[in-house]
C-alpha cells in the first residue's frame, strides 16, 4: 500500500422541512459491495484529484439525484475519520436544503430505492457510521472516528 492514501469522500445529507418536521432523504444501497441492502444518505461519492470537497458535492448530487446545487449551499457539519476493515476513509459531512430539481435514481445499478424519512424516525438498517454522522449533526459534533479499536 502507497504511503499517506485515505480515500476522501463527501457525504451529503439532504433535508427539507415540512409543517416544522426536519425529512431526511435515503438511499437504499445496492450493487456497490458495501452496506448493499442497506440505507444511506442519498448521495456520497470520492473527491477526485484537483476537486475540491463542495465541487465533489455539486458534482455527486448531480450524477446521483439529477439536482443541481451551488456549492455555497453545501454546509460542513462533521468529519469521521473511519476505519472500515484494511482501509481508512475520511469522510466529510455536507448539510443541503437549497437545490433545483426533483431528487430521481440516476444510477440504478447503485440505488434501489430513494425515500424521504422522518429526521426523528430513521430506519434500523441506516449504516452505522450514517447514524452516527446524524447524531453529530443534531449535537454540534464536529469531528468522530468510527471503527478504531478502543
Amino acid at each position: 500500500m502507497a504511503k499517506f492514501t485515505a480515500p476522501v469522500a463527501v457525504v451529503v445529507l439532504i433535508a427539507r422541512i415540512e409543517n416544522g418536521v426536519r425529512h431526511i432523504l435515503l438511499q437504499r444501497r445496492q450493487n456497490t459491495g458495501f452496506g448493499d441492502g442497506m440505507w444511506d444518505f442519498a448521495c456520497s461519492g470520492h473527491v477526485e484529484e484537483g476537486e475540491s470537497m463542495t465541487e465533489a458535492c455539486v458534482r455527486e448530487c448531480r450524477e446521483e439525484l439529477g439536482i443541481i446545487a451551488e456549492a455555497q449551499r453545501f454546509k460542513f457539519f462533521t468529519l469521521i475519520y473511519k476505519r472500515d476493515g484494511d482501509i481508512t476513509y475520511v469522510n466529510s459531512y455536507f448539510y443541503l436544503t437549497e437545490y433545483y430539481a426533483k431528487p430521481v435514481i440516476m444510477e440504478q445499478n447503485k440505488c434501489s430505492e430513494l425515500k424521504w424519512f422522518n429526521g426523528d424516525d430513521l430506519p434500523d438498517d441506516l449504516l452505522d457510521d450514517r447514524r452516527q454522522a446524524y447524531e453529530a449533526f443534531l449535537k454540534g459534533i464536529p469531528f468522530i472516528e468510527h471503527g478504531w479499536k478502543k
